[in-house]
């Protein structure tokens, strides 16, 4: 983890911060960078990464993968060009040993997102999220007209 750790402050974007959120080390934009903070909690800061040892494995929550599909498939791409297995959910990637871990492809997708970056692709994410939801409740009450 410290060698996870080390890469991530080695590339990290100085409006990030780092504590704990959810009782894993994280990285997040603080609330005197971004005072809206996290849409499911507003009192918590913007979540950017956070690493976490499980009881079967280690993780790293990848939340500035997740929020952009073009960043997912480069870190995707970039990965498997290292010939490393990638054991990866949406931003979940899970790892036994450092081993592992493509800690040069780490480095270059956190070095990749300044904060003002991240908090642009944030929002126009909560934008299509807010219009798909707008879409499917609109369409529950079509349908509930409907019958």
């Amino acid at each position: 983890m410290r060698a996870v750790r080390r890469v991530i402050l080695d590339n990290l974007d100085a409006d990030y911060a780092e504590g704990l959120q959810s009782g894993a080390i994280s990285y997040f934009v603080p609330h005197s960078v971004y005072p809206p903070g996290y849409h499911c909690d507003p009192s918590q800061p913007l979540p950017y990464v956070g690493i976490a040892s499980q009881k079967n494995h280690m993780a790293i929550y990848l939340f500035c993968v997740y929020i952009s599909e073009a960043q997912q498939r480069w870190f995707r791409e970039a990965w498997l060009k290292t010939g490393k297995k990638l054991d990866m959910g949406k931003s979940c990637l899970r790892f036994k040993k450092i081993d592992d871990v493509a800690l040069d492809v780490l480095g270059k997708v956190i070095k990749r997102t300044p904060a003002k970056k991240f908090i642009a692709h944030y929002e126009s994410s909560l934008g299509q999220r807010s219009k798909k939801t707008t879409r499917a409740s609109t369409k529950k009450r079509i349908t509930k007209r409907a019958t």
